[in-house]
């Protein structure tokens, strides 16, 4: 990839956002970048695989799917680019990727390893204050989730429940879950989830089918 087309890239996500032009130009000319292209229909990186490179998506548009521990239920989105997968599990505790994605039209990504990662880190500031900056954004917002105000009725206890579980907070969604099991998450009755959801359907948020609930809008469940 020519270097011009590359530094134009780069600008489109937040960790490279800042650098001066001198400094996106080194990173462009000098870090061992990799360039992958995926056809519809195939899976790009598979919940606990190892985190080893960052993937940054650059045209396209993937679905991801992210399952409870148990495997008992699990919910999908659409992501598109540009779009960088799961920046925290290259670092930490848990160095896995904890989403399967899977390209839903044909997408190109640029690949970063993580040693090249932790040298672009070590020799660029803006770049590692990126990093800190997107890392401790998620976890502020991760740590303020139990301060909210409590759901004040069990519709806004099934959209907290399913809100929680996204990666994005817009686009469509579809959980594949059980009405029992969606009953003991937010502790009520089968019968009364049945019927908050029911009436979700008529507010036209979202449409129920057996063992599935699909919503077209998160952000419309929301408001």
């Amino acid at each position: 990839m020519p270097t011009l087309q590359l530094y134009d890239h780069l600008l489109q996500f937040p960790l490279f956002q800042g650098m001066s032009r001198d400094n996106l130009a080194q990173v462009a000319g000098h870090t061992r970048f990799g360039f992958l292209k995926h056809a519809a229909g195939q899976v790009v990186v598979s919940e606990d695989e190892p985190c080893t490179q960052l993937f940054f998506l650059l045209s396209g548009t993937l679905q991801a799917e992210t399952r409870s521990d148990d495997h008992a239920y699990k919910v999908t989105e659409q992501l598109s680019a540009p779009y960088l997968l799961q920046l925290e599990a290259i670092f930490g505790y848990n160095q896995r990727f904890t989403h399967t994605f899977t390209t839903l039209t044909e997408c190109s990504f640029i690949t970063l390893e993580k040693t090249e990662v932790t040298r672009l880190s070590e020799e660029f500031m803006v770049f590692r204050m990126n990093i800190l900056n997107l890392m401790a954004t998620q976890a502020q917002k991760l740590l303020r989730q139990a301060w909210h105000r409590f759901p004040a009725s069990l519709g806004e206890r099934i959209v907290r429940f399913l809100s929680q579980r996204c990666i994005y907070p817009a686009g469509p969604k579809t959980f594949h879950i059980l009405m029992t099991r969606l009953a003991d998450e937010v502790g009520d009755s089968r019968l009364d989830v049945s019927r908050a959801l029911n009436q979700l359907q008529r507010d036209g948020l979202l449409l129920l089918h057996r063992g599935r609930i699909e919503i077209p809008q998160m952000e419309r469940l929301l408001m």
